[in-house]
């Protein structure tokens, strides 16, 4: 079914300043990573933006390593990298939940992150997702980050605060004086 699903995409999004993006991949199924990553910094490359590249061990570790690159270093945006394969145990489940969930708690703190870790059943529904020339989820998840970052810079300068904001001058209900 998902490979007769028309999907769409946004063009690419401009900048008048440079880029710098963390990829962070886990290669555990090696083949896997390298066609994501080389979807990834393609897209990349489309808009101008460096970037650099770290592995880590596993899919778990991917947003603890995001979560430190955000504290220690100086990067726009993040693209998670990595493959989580269906086995006969209920460890596909807590990490397919955990990488997806911490990632998601860094985005809502602020972090622009494409997530391109993938969960699927077997290596061939990995194969055709990962392929640049198919799928392409690596590409699609630099692009969600080029997005995010976009908007980020869009609104950075606006300053709405929310909540209960006080009048210019208090008014008494008594007598309609004022303060």
């Amino acid at each position: 079914m998902a490979l007769t699903d028309p999907h769409g995409a946004l063009p690419l999004p401009k900048f008048e300043a440079p880029v710098k993006l963390l990829i962070v991949v886990a290669p555990y199924y090696r083949a896997i990573a390298e066609d994501l990553l080389a979807g990834a910094r393609a897209t990349l490359e489309a808009v101008g933006a460096a970037h650099e590249t770290v592995e880590v061990p596993g899919a778990l570790e991917v947003p603890s390593a995001i979560a430190t690159a955000l504290r220690e270093a100086n990067f726009d945006g993040f693209v998670a990298l990595g493959c989580v394969i269906r086995g006969e145990t209920t460890h596909y489940d807590t990490v397919c939940n955990d990488s997806s969930r911490g990632l998601m708690l860094l985005g809502l703190q602020g972090a622009c992150i494409g997530n391109g870790i993938l969960t699927v059943e077997n290596e061939a529904q990995a194969e055709v997702r990962a392929d640049p020339a198919g799928q392409n989820k690596g590409g699609g998840a630099a692009a969600a980050a080029l997005h995010l970052i976009a908007l980020r810079r869009r609104w950075s300068g606006v300053k709405n605060p929310v909540g209960f904001r006080p009048a210019d001058e208090i008014k008494l209900a008594k007598g309609g004086d004022t303060l």
